[in-house]
């Protein structure tokens, strides 16, 4: 089983996007169960006495145009270092995020720590949308990713 965790920021947006984006894929695929895929942030500031924020809801919104509609039960989760062992891959939106999770996880010795569209054929960043207000590219970046993500892990 492939064990991956999708990181940005706050884990409203743009992971858990990606979590329930390549979640939708694999199961399309057939091969869910070859999977666990989870989302966490690097920051706590969505975490409010133990308790992790929902989905964002355009983010949600965004999700569900694409017919992708239960992301109930998901909340903000913080990265922390014993994850580093807990999972295959551990996967930023951007450079930002990569830089810290490195930074938390203490290094990352086994080489597990990527940003998502590195995967790709076009390696960038993925702009949070929480400040563009562009659901819509930041899925159609994410799907990119995990598509190519895919590829390589298949």
């Amino acid at each position: 089983m492939i064990r991956i965790l999708f990181v940005c920021l706050g884990n409203i947006c743009r992971s858990p996007m990606a979590e329930f984006i390549m979640k939708d894929m694999v199961k399309k695929r057939g091969t869910a169960d070859k999977f666990y895929i989870a989302s966490a942030g690097t920051s706590d500031e969505e975490i409010w006495n133990g308790v992790g924020n929902p989905v964002y809801p355009p983010a949600r919104e965004e999700l569900a145009r694409h017919g992708i509609t239960d992301v109930s039960g998901k909340r903000a989760t913080q990265l922390r270092k014993s994850d580093y062992n807990k999972y295959d891959l551990i996967i930023g939106m951007e450079q930002r995020n990569v830089h810290t999770m490195l930074r938390m996880l203490g290094g990352d010795p086994e080489g597990k720590v990527k940003r998502l569209l590195d995967y790709s054929d076009h390696p960038r960043d993925i702009s949070d949308p929480w400040y563009t207000r562009n659901f819509t590219s930041a899925y159609n970046d994410i799907v990119e990713g995990c598509e190519a993500l895919y590829e390589q892990l298949i």
